[in-house]
Formats: structure tokens, sequence, C-alpha cells
């Protein structure tokens, strides 16, 4: 996949990206901390792919916004972004993001958690000086709906009885929340019209729900190009995701005694990795795994419609293909 759309993405608004990127260097900067900058850099130069404050900056261009204030959008939804990356890390106990070692491995637990805080209370001062009380209430919302999600994912953590349900409640939570604010706030700022401020709403969440899916089904088929992480982190976590699920729904005896040993009980062997990628392939639980992914993508893609033409509509539904072009 040489023609990622992202690069397309990126390079249209890369004047306004080096203005974000100017604006997270000045807001990170602190006197008496320079703990905080170092280890915000670590994460936020680790290569990632600065996918939601770019949907911030093309929802305000859709939206033929003019002034200055969506730079700040888009450096609220990095650091928001890049907060919970740091809370994950630790609940997680993860060692490698993005094939780097983690900042709660370089430095540690406590420092990750107090960044990670400080990082959210940044963002909240930059809503206050967008002086928009309707994105101050959707970024506000979205900050309390991904913890609020984090906690649920943690109650349900090696629960074998764990529904599709509560499995999308999470990922709504925990990812698509913020993709939706991401695109919402774009259109809010503009003042746009509000069918166009809830077809990006919609569109950032249908896009996010499909780009957790195509996540939980690359951690047992992708690599780490692709993924930005260790392949099989899930299944070394214990998380039930969207294919364990659809493999229980199976009833298969030896298969479920398989995931209760390796997931509920946690007892794993070497070999147990790709032993549940085969279970995976064979009782085809990957692929109706991809088939749902493709299933929002679409979705996203039909919100489109109802926006604006523009250069930046064509390259999200471009981004949209993308996303699922991973698991095809």
């Amino acid at each position: 996949m040489d023609n990622n759309p992202l690069n397309d993405l990126f390079d249209a608004l890369s004047n306004e990206m080096q203005s974000v990127d100017e604006l997270i260097n000045n807001r990170m900067f602190s006197e008496h901390a320079p703990l905080i900058q170092n280890l915000t850099n670590h994460l936020i130069n680790a290569g990632g792919k600065r996918l939601r404050p770019l949907l911030t900056l093309a929802a305000a261009n859709i939206c033929n916004y003019r002034a200055k204030y969506h730079i700040h959008l888009a450096a609220i939804v990095e650091f928001i972004h890049t907060a919970t990356l740091l809370h994950d890390d630790v609940i997680d106990e993860s060692l490698k993001r993005r094939g780097r070692p983690t900042a709660n491995r370089l430095w540690d637990n406590k420092s990750s958690v107090l960044v990670g805080d400080f990082l959210f209370a940044r963002a909240f001062q930059l809503m206050v000086e967008t002086e928009s009380l309707k994105v101050l209430d959707s970024l506000s919302n979205a900050s309390a709906e991904i913890s609020e999600s984090e906690v649920l994912q943690m109650s349900l953590s090696q629960n074998l009885s764990t529904s599709k349900d509560q499995y999308m409640q999470v990922i709504r939570g925990k990812t698509a929340i913020l993709f939706a604010s991401a695109c919402e706030v774009g259109g809010l700022i503009a003042e746009a019209k509000n069918e166009h401020v809830e077809a990006l709403r919609l569109y950032g969440e249908a896009l996010g729900i499909s780009f957790q899916i195509v996540d939980d089904f690359l951690d047992y088929t992708g690599n780490k190009s692709n993924l930005g992480k260790n392949i099989g982190d899930d299944f070394r976590e214990k998380k039930i995701t969207l294919p364990i699920i659809y493999s229980l729904q199976k009833k298969n005896n030896t298969n479920y005694l398989f995931w209760k040993r390796t997931l509920e009980k946690g007892h794993q062997k070497i070999e147990d990795f790709e032993i549940a990628q085969k279970v995976l392939i064979d009782d085809g639980s990957l692929d109706k795994t991809r088939l749902d992914a493709i299933y929002w993508s679409n979705i996203a893609k039909s919100q489109l419609k109802f926006l604006p033409e523009s250069q930046f509509n064509k390259l999200l539904v471009k981004l949209t293909d993308y996303v699922v072009a991973r698991v095809s």
C-alpha cells in the first residue's frame, strides 16, 4: 500500500500541522519540570499517524473555517490522545509502542501517569482559549467517556462472557469518541450548519470504530509496521477483543477450553499465540471481524455525502478506504 492517503492529507495540511506542532511544543514546555517535555516528546515524536489532529483540521477546512482556533483544537486532540496512551501503557504494562520502549519503561509508571494528567490539564486550558462552550462540551464529554471506558475495559479483562455489545461500548468510548469529537469540533468552531456538524461527528465515530476493529484484527494477523505495536499484545494482555468474542460464540468446546486457559486463567505457553491465530482463522472469526470493519467504514463514507464537496472530503473518502485496506 504505497499510496497512503494519510500522507496526502498531511501534505495538504502541512502548513497548519506545522502550526499545530509549534503550539504543542510551546504548551509542553515546563520551566520547573523538564521531564514533562522529555517524556511527551518521546511519545509525540515516535512516528505516530497524527490522524486525529489531521481530522480536526480537515473538518474545519471542509466547513470553510478561516480563523486560527482549529490549530488549538488539533493540538487539544493530540494532547488528549497522548495522555490516554501514557495511561494505557501503564495499565497494560506495555513495554513497546510504535517499535520503541514505552515511556513507563524508560522512566516509570508514576511519571507517565502524572505527565498524562498534565497533558489533560493543558488540553482544557486550550479549550477555554477558544471561547466556545460547544467545543468545550464536546471535548470534555469525550475525555470523560474515554476514562469511563478504560474502567469498563479493565472490569471486563479476562472475562470470557464479555458480549459484543460490551465490546462495542468499550471501543466507542476508548477510540471512537475522540475520533468523533475531533471531527465534530472542526465543524463547531466554523459555526457550520447543524447537519454538517452531525455528519462530521457520525463520520468520526464510524471511522473510529472501524479503525479499532482493524487494530484488533491485525493483532492476530498483522506486522509491526502496520500496527505500531507488537503483534499478539492483546493476546498476551488477555484482552477479550472482537475476534475472541466471535470464536466463543461458536461454542466449540476444545477452543473454549483453550481460551479459558490462555485468557481467563492466563496460563500461556510459547506456542499458544500461533495456536490462537490458527483457531481464529479456522473458525472464521477473523473473517467475520474483517467484514465488521468494512461495514463501519462504509457507514463513515456515507456521512461524507452530507458535507460540502471539497478536496478534503475526497481525501477523507480515500482515507476511510485505506483504514480497511489493511485487512483486505
